[in-house]
């Protein structure tokens, strides 16, 4: 069977353009303004549509320990209403690449009801019409036709141009353009498909250390999503002090393939963490791969080793046979919801 006949919605397509998303949304959402001091920054999200702001919040995290820069704290809000930490002087930021995330829905509604500062990105739907009824701006992702956890490209730029414009950051135009180049010039596909031949008839779990755990969560993701299978995540030391001791019984153990995402800069003591774990995992049956997270800087080693995820998750769908872009189960539970 070829490709074409399994990959029916041309998931290869848009995993082979996704550099191109930077540039893009570079463009339509750089004449974004919010005016405002903010105490905290809410970033309101399901699914895809929430996965780009836990990235912006790793990448952050190395410019405040790096540049020493002043950024508010930023939370994210998977549920309905709004979290404990909203504020008076809380940034509200709705996102919902369909536009029509119930959860999200309600966290804008909850939002414009306490008068609180507001904006969103999304491609349309009802999230679109809410902002254009309460005089909200807004950002509009002008390509349709992906899943959300394809756009995380044109989200997280979107939202890097929302803290310019809101001048809690400078710009950074020029770093994501870089990245795009960088990005652009990998060929993952052939270490893809032979990671994905390893996974066959195996539940992965996808480990690295606490500073790219969001990498680690999201490969767990797309592993459900595109792949269509169950997979697990966590992160260095904290695993060490109670998720292998979950390995101790080793009837089960040849059911798991272990994925270790490994930074050069990872904290020493991690390092041999991680190499001692390995070694003691083999020793109970399971599988362990180390995968070496790229050198360059942190946005390209986030970006990168999240590209190389897609291939893996993508070929590892065709090598069962399906296709890995629709999501039939979640969208029969949204009908029932309804």
């Amino acid at each position: 069977m070829t490709i074409k006949k399994i990959d029916k919605s041309q998931m290869r397509k848009v995993i082979l353009d996704f550099p191109k998303q930077f540039e893009e949304a570079l463009e339509f959402s750089k004449d974004i303004k919010i005016k405002g001091e903010f105490e905290n920054i809410i970033v309101c999200g399901l699914g895809g549509s929430a996965l780009p702001a836990n990235l912006l919040i790793c990448w952050l995290n190395d410019l405040i320990l790096k540049s020493r820069l002043s950024i508010p704290p930023i939370y994210t809000h998977r549920d309905y209403n709004l979290p404990s930490q909203t504020e008076k002087k809380s940034l509200v930021i709705c996102v919902s690449y369909s536009g029509n995330t119930e959860e999200t829905i309600s966290a804008l509604k909850t939002a414009v009801s306490r008068k609180l500062k507001i904006t969103a990105i999304t491609t349309g739907g009802k999230i679109a019409n809410l902002c254009k009824e309460n005089n909200i701006s807004w950002i509009k992702i002008p390509v349709t036709g992906i899943q959300p956890r394809s756009a995380t490209g044109y989200i997280f730029t979107s939202l890097v141009n929302l803290l310019v414009g809101a001048k809690i950051i400078p710009n950074k135009s020029k770093e994501i353009l870089e990245l795009t180049k960088k990005l652009k010039k990998l060929n993952q596909e052939k270490e893809a498909k032979k990671i994905a031949k390893k996974l066959v008839n195996k539940i992965p779990i996808v480990y690295t250390s606490n500073r790219f755990k969001s990498l680690a969560r999201i490969w767990k993701i797309i592993f459900n999503e595109n792949s269509k299978i169950p997979a697990f995540f966590n992160y260095f030391p904290e695993l060490n002090h109670n998720e292998m001791v979950g390995f101790t019984q080793t009837k089960n153990n040849n059911n798991f393939h272990i994925i270790i995402l490994r930074d050069n800069n990872d904290h020493k003591r991690n390092l041999k963490r991680m190499k001692l774990f390995a070694s003691l995992m083999e020793a109970k049956g399971i599988k362990v791969d180390f995968i070496d997270i790229k050198k360059g800087s942190v946005l390209f080693k986030i970006f990168s080793t999240l590209l190389l995820g897609n291939w893996i998750s993508y070929y590892l769908a065709l090598e069962y046979k399906i296709d890995p872009s629709p999501v039939k189960i979640v969208e029969e539970f949204k009908k029932k919801m309804e």
